[in-house]
């Protein structure tokens, strides 16, 4: 079958043939429909994202699918359910192996692209949100990168919430975007951040895309007992975070690693997800896909990401034979 995997270490991506995966007692194996881009697929290919696995493998972490197979010990799925994984791995292929436990039924009325721009995404802003944050009505959040795949995410799920968003991007396409996600006030990339949101009353909570300059502009717009979350570091830079300043204002900085709840919570992932899917067929959220590629064009939907050129999700659509 065809995937866009790493041969060795160091070696760029490609489209290349490998065989089918063997099914394990405790698997599913999911023809493979449609797979989300992320950002740590990009540092996946140069080997600095921090559950790079050993190579070879196959690029992708989050997908949707129909069950083909099932394995000995698996009872809650059978074949033809339509189901999302969050995989980690593996999701650029044309099939794949997954453990049956990461696998979720999907509404009848969410579509394979939907579901595959949905995970990460929106499970990395609900629970930073909800889980970690404990954003509450009325207070205000600000989203910095908030055109990206989970900046967006944070500016519809936090205005779900009740809270007052504001949204920070680049230019005024982006900003457009993000207030037709709910933002309450724009500030574009080149304005004085801290300035702006200190005008508007200072940030109870921070969910920073980001990193570098902008989170130490946020940081320092930061109302007392505010909560900051350093979301990811597209800006290049990894902030350093002066612990006096965290006592002066009592302040909280709060790591949030959605795969690492798999590891030992991953019920809170779960939940998340079951919670999404239902704000989903309701129609409270629906995914902003600026692009939708074929498996030959993964590079291209890379470099979208890393020139910063889409909003919101690229996903790779996958013609799969059933």
């Amino acid at each position: 079958m065809q995937a866009f995997c790493i041969e060795t270490k160091g070696a760029p991506a490609r489209l290349c043939e490998i065989p089918q995966a063997p099914l394990g007692d405790n698997q599913v194996r999911i023809t493979i429909k449609a797979c989300g881009l992320n950002f740590a697929d990009l540092l996946m290919q140069k080997g600095t994202y921090q559950d790079t696995p050993e190579t070879p493998f196959t690029l992708g972490m989050e997908i949707a699918g129909i069950v083909a197979g099932t394995g000995n010990n698996v009872s809650n799925l059978k074949p033809g359910d339509r189901v999302a994984v969050f995989s980690g791995q593996g999701g650029l292929a044309e099939s794949g192996v997954f453990d049956a436990d990461r696998a979720i039924l999907l509404p009848d009325t969410m579509s394979f692209e939907d579901a595959a721009a949905i995970q990460i995404a929106y499970g990395t802003s609900h629970i930073a949100l909800e889980h970690r944050a404990r954003l509450q009505p009325g207070e205000t959040l600000l989203v910095t990168g908030a055109a990206g795949g989970v900046g967006l995410t944070a500016v519809e799920i936090g205005k779900l919430m009740g809270a007052t968003v504001i949204a920070q991007a680049r230019g005024q396409d982006k900003l457009t975007v993000a207030q037709n996600a709910g933002a309450d006030h724009l500030i574009d990339a080149g304005e004085d951040l801290r300035a702006r949101v200190r005008a508007l009353g200072g940030a109870d909570v921070v969910y920073d895309a980001v990193g570098g300059e902008v989170f130490k502009a946020a940081f320092r717009a930061t109302n007392p007992e505010g909560r900051l979350l350093p979301i990811g570091f597209a800006g290049g830079d990894v902030p350093q975070i002066p612990a006096n300043h965290l006592l002066v204002k009592n302040l909280s900085v709060i790591g949030v690693y959605l795969g690492g709840y798999l590891k030992f919570r991953p019920e809170i992932v779960r939940d998340s997800f079951s919670t999404l899917f239902h704000w989903h067929s309701e129609g409270r959220i629906k995914p902003h896909i600026s692009q939708v590629l074929p498996l030959q064009d993964v590079a291209t939907g890379l470099d979208l990401l890393r020139d910063r050129k889409s909003t919101g999700k690229v996903v790779i659509r996958i013609n799969s034979p059933l």
